[in-house]
């Protein structure tokens, strides 16, 4: 395949990229956009691997398939056995090979940087050194994400002392590698220290953050991975793999800082590492008595309401009970009663975790609304579902001094009548209580979240 025709495909395949990204803002579209994109990287793979460099290497041509194929059957193992509530954590293991890559292929330009002399040789190095260091952060982080959210890392943040100024250090020692390591042309202890200093970074800056932030950390790391993925582009002069890693960490810095946002954090500090306004965990105290309810009780509350919202939560994605909430809405829309879903951009442990799960059990795009599209609703809804959902309904966070304070959630305390289903009463991941358990207008629905809604789902007719 001729240079020109590579770059044509490289061009297409980077056109579909965005489309697929642009698409994946849109429910009704994110079918057909990760088709784009599994279609772009189809293009992108067939032009490398017939690209002339490639044709080049002969015999290393088939070591080249051989372990594409080997990780297109793992792929396909993995993408088969994983459940939709393991999303995240796989998710997070996925971004530490990005940033693992990136640091193999810094090392591999390092050792065969070829004959670059003078300015170029200094930019090269550059790349080197700084491509290495965004994949070591991205490795490390990654695996610390990965294991908090499968819980063999425990969810409570690491409160070293002064852990903002051992951050500090660390990436001031790693400017003062970066110099030393351009002005001696390539100083390998120099590279070698930094990735150790790197690495462990990468594992102090994760290892940090509290569960309740780690929807926003696997969005920060999807960035992290798309600039690794980018710098590995620079290093090998492949414009395609440049794009699209700066289409992942522009687009995942963005989520990010929605996500800041939906959860009153600094996006700065997100960046830094430590969020800055780590969660204080005030206990399981009780504030007060709880009411509690039946599935039949719940049935018939259902039936005589005319506006019913539910909003879900990871517990919800635990329970695998986006089946059967599909079908109360269903039997409920067939009643006549009106059916919505109000999604916390923070709800579960990925950025669109419960869309992906409502979607997965058919429920209807139209019905399932953002929370700034609903929050205004709840004054004049008779019946709220929370299923799930604990820091993204709790009214702690209007009041003051309130470790949550400040952080928007969906206002579910303001409807005419509250169902919470809970297995217990622990409080969520930023260990704060929850004043709507003890609310007049609450009523509590203990057990499986699963095994409740069936039970309600056989009380309506």
């Amino acid at each position: 395949m001729q240079y020109s025709m590579v770059t044509t495909a490289y061009i297409i395949a980077a056109v579909l990229f965005i489309m697929a990204l642009a698409g994946l803002a849109q429910q009704e579209s994110a079918k057909r956009s990760i088709w784009f994109g599994m279609i772009g990287m189809l293009i992108a793979l067939a032009a490398t691997i017939l690209s002339p460099e490639v044709i080049k290497l002969r015999t290393g041509l088939g070591y080249i398939i051989g372990t594409m194929v080997i990780g297109a059957v793992i792929g396909l193992w993995v993408a088969r056995r994983v459940a939709m509530t393991e999303m995240p954590e796989l998710v997070a293991i996925l971004h530490s090979f990005v940033g693992l890559a990136a640091v193999c292929v810094g090392y591999n330009s390092y050792l065969h940087h070829g004959n670059l002399t003078g300015v170029m040789q200094q930019i090269h190095l550059v790349e080197v050194f700084l491509g290495v260091f965004i994949g070591a952060v991205t490795f490390t982080g990654s695996v610390v994400a990965f294991g908090k959210l499968r819980g063999v890392i425990s969810s409570k943040p690491l409160d070293l002392p002064h852990r903002h100024k051992l951050n500090l250090v660390a990436l001031l020692v790693s400017a003062v590698l970066l110099v030393q390591f351009v002005q001696q042309s390539g100083h390998t202890i120099s590279l070698l220290i930094m990735t150790l200093i790197a690495l462990v970074f990468g594992w102090h800056l994760v290892a940090s953050i509290g569960g309740a932030d780690m929807p926003v950390v696997v969005s920060m790391l999807n960035s992290y991975s798309g600039w690794a993925a980018a710098a590995a582009g620079f290093m090998l002069e492949n414009n395609l793999l440049i794009v699209t890693g700066a289409l992942v960490g522009s687009s995942g810095a963005i989520l990010s800082y929605i996500m800041c946002q939906a959860m009153n954090r600094s996006f700065l500090a997100v960046i830094a590492g430590g969020f800055g306004n780590d969660p204080i965990v005030t206990g399981d105290d009780a504030v007060g008595e709880v009411i509690t309810t039946t599935a039949e009780e719940v049935a018939a509350l259902l039936s005589n309401s005319k506006q019913v919202i539910i909003t879900p939560g990871y517990g919800m994605a635990v329970a695998q009970a986006q089946y059967p909430v599909h079908e109360i809405t269903q039997k409920l829309r067939n009643q006549g009663v009106t059916v919505r879903f109000g999604i916390h951009p923070v709800a579960g442990r990925l950025p669109g975790h419960m869309n992906v799960l409502l979607a997965e059990a058919k429920v209807p795009y139209d019905i399932v609304l953002e929370m700034d599209e609903i929050n205004a609703d709840f004054a004049n809804t008779d019946t709220v579902l929370v299923i799930g959902a604990n820091d993204t309904v709790n009214p702690a966070a209007k009041q003051v001094g309130s470790p949550i304070a400040g952080m928007p959630v969906l206002e579910v305390w303001q409807a005419k009548n509250i169902i919470v289903f809970k297995r217990g009463m622990a409080s969520g991941y930023a260990g704060v209580q929850n004043p709507l358990f003890f609310m007049d207008n609450t009523r509590m629905l203990f057990g499986d979240a699963k095994s409740s809604v069936k039970d309600i789902s056989k009380h309506l007719t």
